[in-house]
């Protein structure tokens, strides 16, 4: 006659949890983050300068895009801080625009990872317009100009 092997419940604390530590990379606080703030209506890109240019060629040539392009955090173990650097779209009101990323990026790291966002600072860094240099770097408004 065969027996069923025993199982044995995990230790558990009081609420019936087990127990354990979380470790959550900052790198994924940055990717949250980075979509969160990309899902946001006005906004056109991520980053500024060399880095978006590079990203752009990057995403080209067939690979994805970096959610963490623009994204800067501070994750603690129980808070987390956030720099993003935003390009909009010409039209868009800027302080509203940066009030909804807030929000989004703050609701959207809070429910994922638990830990509370205590600042979620957002610089806008350039302005695209629809037309004028898509095809080079973005369309920022230096392109514009330089046309």
């Amino acid at each position: 006659m065969e027996t069923s092997p025993t199982v044995t419940s995990p230790p558990t604390g009081k609420n019936g949890t087990v127990k354990g530590k979380t470790d959550i990379a900052d790198s994924v606080v940055s990717a949250i983050a980075g979509i969160a703030a990309r899902e946001t209506p006005g906004v056109y890109a991520m980053g500024g300068g060399v880095p978006r240019t590079l990203g752009a060629m990057r995403d080209k040539v067939g690979r994805s895009d970096d959610p963490a392009r623009g994204v800067k955090v501070e994750v603690g173990e129980k808070q987390a801080a956030i720099d993003l650097d935003i390009v909009v779209e010409y039209g868009t009101p800027i302080a509203e625009a940066a009030e909804n990323i807030r929000v989004n990026v703050t609701d959207a790291v809070q429910r994922m990872t638990g830990r509370e966002v205590v600042e979620a600072n957002v610089s806008v860094l350039d302005v695209h317009v629809p037309g004028v240099g898509d095809g080079d770097d973005g369309g920022s408004r230096e392109s514009a100009r330089a046309q």
